[in-house]
C-alpha cells in the first residue's frame, strides 16, 4: 500500500457505518459486495487482504456507487446484474429486479410439466426474461415463449437469452396475448405480473420506488392484470393446460375466486418460503 492510499479493511469500515443508515440495507454484504466489484476481485480478497491498498480507480468507482447506493438505489442496479436460479441476469432499470420467492414458479412449472415429449411454455411479462431463462435452461427439449409489453424491457431479456445461448427461447413485443401469434396454444402460461395495488404505501419502501411501476402496480386492487391473464387464458391454452400465476401474500382468496368464474379448475395456492401464500395454478 502506498502513502496516502486507503486500505481495504478502512474502506469497508466507514462504507458498514455509511449503509447503517439506509434503510433495508445489508451493511456488510453491500459494502463488500461493492467493494469487490469495483476491484474485480471476490470477496474473499477482501477477508485475504484488509490491509491492501485499493488502487484510485477503483476507489473512485466505489465511492460513486456507494453514494448511488445512499440515495436508495438498489444494488442490483449499481452492478447491471442479479442472480437467479443460478443465473447471472442483466438488469436495469427498465425491468423489476427478479426475487427469490419468484424461483417458487420454476419449481412448480417443472413439477406441473413431464420433461417428455417437450412442451410449449409461455411467461407473460418476462421482464428481464429470469422465469423464461430459468425454464429453458432446465429444460431444453421445451418451447419457450416470453412476451413483454415494454421495447426497452424486451430487449434486457432478448440480450440474457442470447448470453446463455438459449435456443430453444423466442420472443414477442405486446400486451400480453395481443403480442402472440394467433392460434398458438400452450401447455403452460406462467406470470409474474404486477399485482400490487395503485396506491400501496408498500410502492414508497426499500427497492420499489426505483423500479419500473408498470411492472409492480395494477389497478385500485392490484388484481387487474391478473383478471386479464385468466380472462384470456381458456383461448390460449392446450386442453388440460395450466396456468400459474405470482400474486401478493394476500390475493389467494380473490385469486382462487377468479380462477372459478373463469371457469378454471385444479385451483391451488401454494406458499412461499416464509409460509405466505405467493403462487396459485389452476387448468383449464
Amino acid at each position: 500500500m502506498t502513502r496516502g492510499q486507503e486500505c481495504i479493511g478502512s474502506l469497508l469500515a466507514s462504507a458498514k457505518l455509511k449503509l447503517a443508515r439506509l434503510p433495508h440495507a445489508s451493511p456488510r454484504l453491500e459494502a463488500e459486495t461493492l467493494l469487490s466489484f469495483c476491484l474485480e476481485q471476490p470477496r474473499s480478497h477482501l477477508y485475504a487482504w484488509p490491509q491492501r491498498g485499493v488502487p484510485p480507480e477503483a476507489l473512485s468507482r466505489f465511492q460513486r456507487l456507494l453514494q448511488r447506493r445512499l440515495t436508495g438505489e438498489p444494488l442490483a442496479y449499481l452492478l447491471g446484474r442479479r442472480e437467479f436460479w443460478s443465473l447471472d441476469l442483466l438488469v436495469t432499470p427498465a425491468t423489476l429486479i427478479p426475487r427469490p420467492e419468484t424461483e417458487l414458479l420454476v419449481e412448480l412449472a417443472l413439477k406441473l410439466l413431464p420433461e417428455h415429449p417437450p412442451q410449449r411454455v409461455l411467461d407473460l411479462g418476462t421482464g428481464s426474461g429470469a422465469i423464461a431463462a430459468a425454464l429453458a435452461w432446465e429444460r431444453p427439449g421445451w418451447g419457450l415463449t416470453a412476451s413483454d409489453a415494454s421495447p426497452a424491457t424486451l430487449a434486457v431479456a432478448r440480450h440474457n437469452f442470447e448470453r446463455l445461448s438459449l435456443g430453444n427461447l423466442r420472443s414477442f413485443l405486446g400486451d400480453w396475448y395481443q403480442a402472440l401469434p394467433p392460434g398458438e396454444r400452450f401447455h403452460l402460461i406462467l406470470s409474474n405480473p404486477p399485482y400490487i395495488p395503485a396506491r400501496d404505501p408498500h410502492l414508497g419502501l426499500g427497492d420499489l420506488p426505483w423500479e419500473p411501476r408498470s411492472a409492480l402496480a395494477a389497478g385500485p386492487d392490484g388484481l387487474e392484470a391478473i383478471r386479464s391473464i385468466m380472462a384470456g387464458a381458456a383461448e390460449r391454452l392446450e386442453p388440460d393446460g395450466w396456468l400459474l400465476l405470482e400474486h401478493g401474500f394476500d390475493q389467494g382468496p380473490s385469486v382462487r375466486a377468479l380462477a372459478q368464474q373463469a371457469g378454471l379448475r385444479e385451483i391451488r395456492t401454494h406458499t412461499d418460503l416464509e409460509g405466505l401464500e405467493r403462487a396459485t395454478q389452476c387448468r383449464l
